[in-house]
């Protein structure tokens, strides 16, 4: 047990980011791709991850964004591929990097953004972006 003024561990057990499954993203076909194209917004208000110093939770926005070529992402996959990352230990830069690539290799859009907006720690609030094709 720590004593008063000591820091206590709160480090434990947390899966990695390699323990994501991509293969939970599904694909359906965007049937006006050779008509118009559209763009996407699709905000997870809940999203949540664990810091991967502390082993506490971090939560935020994710925002994905993006223009489909020939397919867009079935929600209720995005869902559970999302939701994987409540045990996992990851910094908030490496997430949304992740998270993008993820989606374009099942995707292949013409451009696509990621976005994390993280609440507030320690004062600090931080947003990162990763971008394809902008």
């Amino acid at each position: 047990m720590a004593k008063a003024g000591q820091k206590k561990d709160v480090k434990g057990p947390k899966a990695s980011l390699e323990s994501v499954d991509s293969s939970l993203l599904e694909a359906i076909d965007y049937s006006w791709a050779q008509i118009r194209s559209l763009e996407i917004v699709i905000e997870q208000p809940e999203f949540t991850s664990l810091c991967p110093m502390t082993g506490l939770p971090d939560f935020g926005t994710l925002t994905v964004r993006y223009c489909p070529d020939k397919l867009i992402v079935e929600l209720k996959s995005l869902k559970y591929y999302l939701l994987q990352y409540r045990s996992v230990g990851v910094f908030y830069e490496h997430a949304v990097n992740r998270i993008l690539d993820d989606l374009l290799a099942v995707l292949s859009p013409c451009w696509m953004e990621v976005t994390g907006a993280f609440t507030a720690r320690g004062g600090i609030r931080t947003t990162a972006t990763a971008r394809f094709g902008l």
